[in-house]
């Protein structure tokens, strides 16, 4: 690879990285939440997703950062919105910066003027549910609302503590170091990341060399007792949210045995902001070990276990306003 290349390449990797909204829980714990969803449709729902995916299918020239499409529409639709994302230049819609600390209330000052992820379900699942809306954008509809509820249930999309969803947070994973990301040292981010960490290697640890059909009827089979009561507390936008946000408190900052501490509400354009962020959390060697490891498994097996029967309770609730 020639240098020029080089260095294109590494800056679209170094931005990649840095978006709040980088693929959330990764491809297969994307797909995860998406089977699990499958196991709790109505016949109804299933007739309406499947008729409206199949019908308006996904452009089959788009590049896919999950490789290429599944005969499954849902696990297939599931990656969609990461694929889009950077040309629809929605990238706030996967994600709400709830400020570190911040406890019960609305979240509607917290949802900036380019959306979030709660008002962005909000809206999408009015689109699904409009009969005469362009079968199109009801399509997009279902692909946005099978991804957002994964999102909303990866605890760093829920939470702001001035380091960019956790990008700005180097850690020692195991044994890899964290090491600067090229070609700007300047921009102080490194890999890995505490945001880069629980998107996907927390998840495909904990998966064992699994496959997300396989990973999926276990979750489904272990939460099966808590499902029956998240079906019956009804769909709550923001409650959800807030048992997410507390999550991210408790189980990805304060699970660290070294304290970080809760920093201003403000947004880091790079790790060098917000007084150089990057390099003072660089500087405390944060690892995270397999006790962290173990203890983030179970709140992501949670995770994505509730993610995947609220979408499905959400997929239910639209089918009704279709018969």
């Amino acid at each position: 690879m020639n240098k020029k290349l080089f260095v294109v390449v590494a800056e679209v990797a170094v931005a990649f990285w840095l978006a709040p909204s980088a693929c959330a829980w990764g491809c297969k714990g994307h797909q995860t939440v998406a089977l699990i969803a499958e196991k709790h449709l109505t016949p109804e729902a299933r007739q309406l997703v499947e008729k409206l995916l199949g019908e308006n299918p996904i452009d089959p020239t788009l590049k896919r950062w999950c490789g290429n499409a599944t005969p499954d529409l849902m696990v297939d639709a599931s990656t969609w919105p990461d694929d889009v994302r950077n040309e629809r230049h929605n990238g706030p819609w996967h994600y709400i910066d709830i400020p570190r600390g911040t406890h019960k209330g609305s979240l509607e000052e917290y949802c900036g003027r380019d959306g979030c992820v709660t008002r962005t379900i909000d809206e999408q699942r009015a689109i699904l549910k409009d009969q005469s809306a362009d079968p199109v954008k009801r399509a997009e509809a279902i692909r946005y609302l099978i991804h957002f509820a994964g999102d909303m249930h990866q605890p760093l999309h829920l939470i702001n503590n001035g380091d960019n969803g956790g990008n700005c947070v180097p850690v020692k994973y195991l044994h890899h170091e964290p090491l600067p990301n090229p070609p700007h040292p300047e921009r102080e981010d490194y890999s890995p990341n505490l945001h880069q960490i629980w998107d996907t290697e927390i998840v495909e640890r904990d998966m064992e060399g699994s496959n997300p059909r396989r990973y999926a009827d276990e979750l489904d089979e272990k939460f099966r007792a808590q499902s029956a009561s998240w079906e019956a507390a009804g769909i709550h936008l923001e409650s959800w949210a807030w048992e997410v946000h507390e999550r991210a408190e408790t189980e990805v900052y304060d699970a660290f045995s070294e304290r970080i501490a809760a920093e201003p509400d403000v947004k880091p354009k790079s790790c060098s902001d917000n007084h150089h962020i990057g390099k003072r959390l660089f500087e405390k060697h944060l690892t995270v070990d397999e006790t962290y490891q173990n203890r983030a498994a179970k709140a992501v097996e949670l995770g994505l276990a509730e993610g995947g029967v609220r979408l499905a309770m959400i997929l239910k609730d639209a089918a009704k306003t279709n018969p």
